[in-house]
């Protein structure tokens, strides 16, 4: 019995030019190198020049999975843009990428999920593609976490940094079978019991004014691994498959040792884990597109691999999703 399958047909990256070392903010506030590697497992992010905008990070990694695609502009009749620090309060900044690229058909609008949001926007994409509304989709996770850090409060700014990651999905009629490319199983999960253990201090309509990123780092640390390890066990139960099925395991980049403990809960081969938090930080709902553009570029991942994406973030919104490349 055939079926409509989201498939990935290319995937693509940017990274901004600057590079800032944990020894470079050992400058600015009392840290060290070693103080943030040993808790977090980051040596270096990427910030945004003052010229650059989540728009423009999106922009260019839009056109870098076209082109990983061979397709056009004009062959996009989705885009979902993934992102905490949009450019303006109002339009969506999905609909600026739209217009940079040259896009005036289909449909363009963004999504706020925090560090989830590419997992959120990509599973939205999967559910649009599949229902016939649209053909191909390009989802995209921009984030210029800079612009919001607070940079005295050294338990958030070494954390995160910036960047833009994208895929293109094509809706194809397969078989239905389990060696059929594309998205297999998504699973969407959030509790607004926890939104005040990670959150922003401001908003349009509280404050008026954009804030700053505020942590509990303990307890986000303590909820992570167990959400996580759930919520891919509900995907992996929904496709199918076990953990020792998967090829690769691309998770958010948001702290090493999450990372280490959800894979060795899972009993994941951690050679099987692609990591890029050591060079690139937290780039919030950028993260997996962007290990995803790693992996492909190297070699790493290749079609037909099994691969699993996992996300956590402010809210709490977590969620997975099983794709067949």
């Amino acid at each position: 019995m055939s079926t409509l399958r989201s498939v990935v047909k290319g995937v693509g990256g940017y990274l901004p030019k600057r590079v800032v070392t944990n020894d470079d903010l050992a400058q600015l506030i009392d840290t060290s190198d070693e103080w943030i590697a040993a808790r977090t497992g980051i040596r270096e992010r990427r910030i945004v020049a003052d010229d650059e905008l989540t728009s423009t990070m999106g922009v260019a990694a839009a056109r870098a999975a076209l082109g990983n695609a061979g397709l056009e502009a004009k062959d996009i009749d989705l885009i979902i843009l993934a992102t905490s620090t949009p450019d303006q309060t109002f339009p969506a900044t999905a609909v600026t990428i739209q217009a940079e690229l040259g896009i005036n058909h289909g449909a363009a609008f963004d999504i706020q999920a925090v560090c989830s949001g590419f997992v959120f926007a990509l599973a939205t994409a999967d559910n649009y593609l599949k229902g016939g509304q649209f053909k191909r989709a390009l989802v995209v996770g921009s984030e210029a976490f800079s612009r919001i850090l607070d940079w005295q409060d050294r338990s958030t700014c070494v954390l995160f940094g910036d960047g833009a990651g994208a895929v293109v999905v094509e809706a194809q009629k397969l078989n239905g079978a389990m060696s059929d490319r594309g998205i297999l199983a998504a699973c969407l999960r959030s509790d607004g019991r926890y939104r005040d253990k990670l959150y922003v201090d401001g908003g349009p309509s509280s404050t008026g004014t954009v804030g700053h990123v505020r942590m509990d780092g303990p307890e986000v640390f303590r909820h992570a691994v167990t959400k996580i390890s759930e919520v891919i066990g509900d995907t992996l139960d929904q496709a199918g498959y076990q953990a020792s099925d998967i090829d690769w395991f691309v998770p958010h980049q948001a702290n090493k040792r999450i990372l280490d403990g959800a894979a060795r809960k899972l009993g994941l081969d951690p050679e099987r884990i692609v990591i890029t938090v050591d060079k690139h930080a937290n780039t919030s709902a950028a993260s997996i597109p962007l290990a995803l553009n790693a992996a492909c570029a190297d070699g790493r991942i290749k079609q037909g691999d099994l691969v699993l994406l996992e996300a956590m973030g402010g809210g709490f919104t977590w969620g997975a999703l099983l794709i067949r490349w």
